[in-house]
């Protein structure tokens, strides 16, 4: 299997990695909050998550953002904007019944 997955077979769309279907999981799951700041940082289960620079890559892209407003540095409740469930739906494969 590929580690690395498109949206839509699109090469104009930027590749989704295995470890970033987890983290927008974790978010969609109300398991993750963000640092309140121009680079936000995810922390997933109380933790600081292993990959920042992804976790920056995809609030830049649109896909996470703070679920409520907070103070410079404070952690909030992270969320999936319209964009990140888009790609969440998009690659989650259904579980046969």
């Amino acid at each position: 299997m590929d580690t690395e997955t498109t949206m839509d077979g699109n090469p104009e769309r930027e590749p989704v990695s295995g470890r970033e279907r987890a983290m927008l999981r974790a978010i969609a799951a109300g398991r993750a909050e963000v640092s309140c700041s121009c680079e936000p940082d995810l922390f997933i289960d109380g933790l600081g998550c292993c990959d920042q620079y992804a976790a920056h890559q995809m609030a830049r892209r649109g896909l996470v953002r703070p679920a409520v407003a907070g103070l410079l540095g404070e952690r909030v409740r992270a969320e999936l904007t319209p964009a990140g469930q888009a790609v969440l739906a998009a690659i989650t494969v259904p579980v046969p019944t």
